[in-house]
C-alpha cells in the first residue's frame, strides 16, 4: 500500500522548530496541517509504506505515515467502528497483520504546566478499549509491543476529542514502541520535583551503558528530583549546586552535596566520577561552559553525558544553532551524539553524548 502524507507527534509550541527542521532535511515533505502537537506532511509522491523512511527529527516525538482521518466521530464506540471500516486499515491488516495497537491523546498544555504531564488519558485509555473490542479476530496483537517486537503499529491519534487520524509506523526501537513516543512513566510520591521523570526518561531514551554503583556528577541538582532518579537506579551522585536540596536527598548514604556553582567546585569531588548530567536554569551556552568546566579538567575521566538545554525563545530551535552547540560537545571529544525533546522535557532539549559508539556495543 501506498503513502501520501506523514505525521509527526510534538510539543506543543515546538510546531515551528519541527517544520524549520524538516525543510532543513531536504526530504520532499510539504507542510499539510497543524494543531498544536501535531503536524501533518505531503509526501513528494505516493510512497510504499515500506519505504517511508523519516529523517532524525529532534522535535518529533513520534513519526508515522497518515492513513486517513475520522472527522467527527460522535461517540468512541462510532469512532472505534469506523477505524475498521477504513479501507486502508483494512489494506494494512491484509498486508501486515496482526497489528500492534498505540491509541493517544494530543497534549493539552506544555508538560509541567499546572500539574500536566504527557501520557494516557481516560479518553486515549477508552477510544483503546473501544477498538479493540471492534476489531475483527486477527487484525490486534494481544497488549502493548515488547521490547523486541518488530512488525507494523496501528496508531491512532486523537487530535480533537472527535477528530481521530489514523496512522501507522514499523515498530523499530523502543520509541516507536511508546504511544505517541511518550515512555511509561509517572511520578512516583517521594520524588521532589519533575525532573525526576526527565532524568528516568533521558536513560530509557539515551541508553547510556551505566551500570548500578557507578558514580554521577549532577551540576545543578536542587531541589534533587534528577538525583533521586539516578539514586533509584543503584548510581552514587555527587550534587553540585549553591542551593538547598531536599533532605530525603541530602541524606542519603549514596549522595554528595558539594555546595559550589559547578566552575567553582573543587575538582577532588569528581575525580571517580565517570558520567556527568546537567540541567541548569540558564542559556545553553551557560550550561555548556559549567560542563566543559569540568569535563575538560585534566583529572576528568567523563565517559557520558546527559544535559538538559533550555530554550529561552524558540528562536534558539534552528538547525544551524543547534549543530553550533552540538559541535561544541564534539570538540570535548564526544563523538556519539543524540539529541531529543522529551516527553517530560518543556521548552528545552535533552543531550546525550558518549565518546565512541563503541561504549554502547560493550554494554550489550
Amino acid at each position: 500500500m501506498n503513502a501520501e502524507h506523514v505525521y509527526c507527534c510534538c510539543q506543543p509550541g515546538a510546531e515551528g522548530a519541527l517544520k524549520r527542521e524538516v525543510e532543513a532535511a531536504d526530504v520532499g515533505w510539504r507542510f499539510a496541517f497543524s494543531r498544536p502537537g501535531f503536524v501533518t506532511f505531503k509526501l513528494p509522491a505516493l510512497t510504499p509504506i515500506e519505504k517511508v523512511t523519516p529523517p532524525r527529527l529532534v522535535f518529533a516525538r513520534a513519526i508515522g505515515v497518515s492513513l486517513a482521518k475520522i472527522g467527527s466521530a460522535e461517540t468512541i464506540s462510532s469512532g472505534a467502528a469506523e477505524v475498521w471500516q477504513t479501507p486502508a486499515v483494512q489494506e494494512l491488516v491484509a498486508e501486515h497483520g496482526p497489528l500492534a495497537l498505540q491509541v493517544w491523546q494530543r497534549d493539552a498544555a506544555v508538560p509541567g504546566h499546572n500539574g500536566f504531564e504527557p501520557g494516557p488519558t481516560p479518553l486515549s485509555i477508552e477510544a483503546r478499549q473501544a477498538i479493540e473490542a471492534a476489531a475483527p479476530d486477527g487484525a490486534l496483537r494481544d497488549g502493548e509491543p515488547s521490547p523486541r517486537d518488530t512488525g507494523w503499529c496501528l496508531a491512532i491519534a486523537l487530535v480533537e476529542p472527535n477528530q481521530w487520524w489514523i496512522g501507522c509506523h514499523r515498530l523499530e526501537g523502543r520509541i516507536s514502541r511508546w504511544a505517541g513516543g511518550v515512555p511509561p512513566l509517572e511520578l512516583p510520591e517521594h520524588a521532589v520535583s519533575r525532573a525526576y521523570l526527565k532524568m528516568k526518561e533521558s536513560l530509557l531514551w539515551g541508553r547510556l551503558p551505566a551500570a548500578k554503583g557507578d558514580e554521577w556528577i549532577e551540576l545543578g541538582c536542587a531541589p534533587g528530583g534528577a538525583a533521586q532518579a539516578l539514586l533509584d537506579e543503584g548510581m552514587r551522585v555527587i550534587g553540585v549546586d549553591p542551593a538547598e536540596v531536599d533532605p530525603s536527598v541530602e541524606e542519603h548514604p549514596r549522595f554528595e552535596h558539594v555546595r559550589h556553582r559547578a566552575t567553582e567546585a573543587p575538582r577532588r569531588h569528581f575525580m571517580t566520577a565517570r558520567w556527568l548530567a546537567a540541567d541548569i536554569n540558564a542559556a545553553p551556552h551557560y550550561t555548556l561552559g559549567a560542563v566543559e568546566s569540568v569535563v575538560t579538567h585534566h583529572t576528568a575521566n567523563i565517559r557520558g553525558l546527559v544535559v538538559t538545554l533550555k530554550l529561552p525563545n524558540w528562536n534558539l530551535a534552528t538547525p544551524e544553532k543547534l549543530a553550533e552547540l552540538l559541535d561544541r560537545v564534539r570538540g570535548w571529544g564526544y563523538r556519539d551524539l543524540r539529541v531529543r525533546q522529551l516527553a517530560f522535557n518543556r521548552q528545552e532539549l535533552c543531550v546525550v553524548a558518549l565518546r565512541s559508539r563503541g561504549q554502547r556495543r560493550l554494554r550489550r
